[in-house]
């Protein structure tokens, strides 16, 4: 009998240990599986760890990536340096150009429920390998542009990289020839043809649109793979000059319309061409929401005057909406863009101007390069000639391009 207890005993025991490490092993699946999983490559994405019990899919039905919150995070950014970017524009260049604070470059964008995949510029290589990523519209999305610019080659080391302007300036192509990949943007501030439309001498009094041409633009980006859009600040006046016909012919027919008329009739002819020539097979199409400016400090609680010159801190009002961004406007593109997805194209919009809105502090205000010499009453009241419409460069346009990075992998 002692012995059959001592072998229950045993066998209980060996039991017992048999189930243990069957549950050390079953414990330690889980946690390799559950790691693979939080950092997997989806198509060369990693996502980041900090779910907050969310899922880290950006494409979850229960994700909106642009509703979130801005992370203070100086160990993973900016994505790059302003000196590694060979092709920084001066215009972008804070740092360069004497700003102390350098704290706009560390900021990143968590949206609430998922996460957005790190840039990797070899795996946006791989996607963009023998195919064209354009960016179409006015100085703002050109800072995107040269943002995607830079987070490429800040990242990629090869020397067989390129930069070409052709078309009198308006359209310049970066390339990287070891992947056949360019990353464009033409210049077409307000999509149709207008009087605005030279990329150098384009600031005229009178600012006309030819609301049914397009055409001349479009032929530069109609065989894109990867198609990016903006037009906004450009239209801001309470009317527009009309021009039906060319602007070549004396018969032409000229007329004041109300300005929302006029962009709604100028989106109208962009989405009807998309409709006609965009092969759907092939070409995504993007349309970059408006982009806020920080011109007025009183709107922020700042002096009635002010503007972003001197800003350090963010706006941290929930919802904060300034009156650099017109709603109205914003509602067209939602109609034109909804009308073309009933019609079977879909055009997706990356709505960046809420997140946008309180990065006051993220604007080149003075620190960049001025094209003409300041006189002295500039000089004693910069407010006058900051700039805070344009974004320094690492800063907000990484964001946007980080959404847009988002989208082009996800099939």
């Amino acid at each position: 009998m002692a012995k059959t207890k001592e072998i229950v005993l045993g066998s209980s025991t060996l039991g017992i240990r048999n189930t243990f490490h069957s549950l050390i092993a079953i414990l330690t699946t889980l946690l390799v599986v559950t790691t693979i999983y939080l950092t997997q490559d989806i198509g060369g994405v990693e996502y980041s760890q900090e779910t907050n019990g969310t899922s880290g899919d950006p494409f979850s039905s229960k994700c909106d990536l642009f509703s979130g919150k801005w992370v203070f995070d100086n160990e993973s950014y900016p994505l790059y340096k302003e000196k590694q970017c060979k092709f920084m524009s001066d215009q972008l260049a804070c740092e360069k150009f004497g700003r102390k604070d350098l704290s706009y470059q560390n900021w990143r964008w968590k949206p609430h429920q998922c996460d957005l995949p790190r840039f990797n510029a070899t795996t946006l290589l791989e996607k963009l390998r023998n195919k064209r990523l354009v960016f179409v519209g006015d100085s703002l999305i050109r800072g995107q542009w040269l943002s995607m610019i830079c987070l490429v080659d800040s990242s990629f080391s090869s020397t067989l990289k390129s930069m070409q302007t052709i078309s009198n300036g308006s359209l310049n192509i970066f390339k990287v020839k070891e992947y056949n990949a360019s990353i464009e943007h033409y210049w077409s501030p307000l999509l149709v043809e207008s009087n605005s439309d030279d990329p150098i001498h384009h600031r005229v009094l009178e600012r006309t649109v030819r609301v049914k041409a397009i055409e001349k633009h479009a032929r530069y980006w109609d065989d894109a793979d990867f198609l990016v859009f903006n037009t906004y600040l450009w239209w801001r006046r309470p009317v527009m000059n009309v021009l039906w016909g060319s602007f070549e012919d004396p018969n032409g027919v000229y007329k004041r319309v109300e300005m929302l008329r006029v962009y709604e009739m100028a989106l109208r002819t962009w989405s009807e061409w998309l409709e006609v020539q965009i092969n759907r097979n092939k070409t995504k199409l993007f349309f970059v929401s408006m982009s806020p400016t920080h011109e007025r400090a009183e709107e922020w609680g700042g002096t009635n005057g002010d503007n972003c010159y001197k800003e350090t801190n963010m706006i941290t009002k929930e919802g904060y909406w300034g009156k650099g961004s017109d709603p109205k406007m914003m509602h067209i593109v939602e109609n034109v863009i909804e009308d073309l997805k009933r019609r079977g194209l879909n055009v997706q919009i990356l709505n960046i101007t809420q997140l946008s809105e309180y990065r006051k502090e993220g604007h080149p205000s003075i620190y960049r390069k001025q094209w003409e010499p300041l006189t002295q009453t500039q000089i004693s009241n910069p407010n006058g000639y900051a700039d805070c419409i344009h974004w320094c460069l690492p800063g907000v346009p990484d964001v946007w391009n980080e959404f847009l990075y988002a989208y082009i992998l996800n099939p």
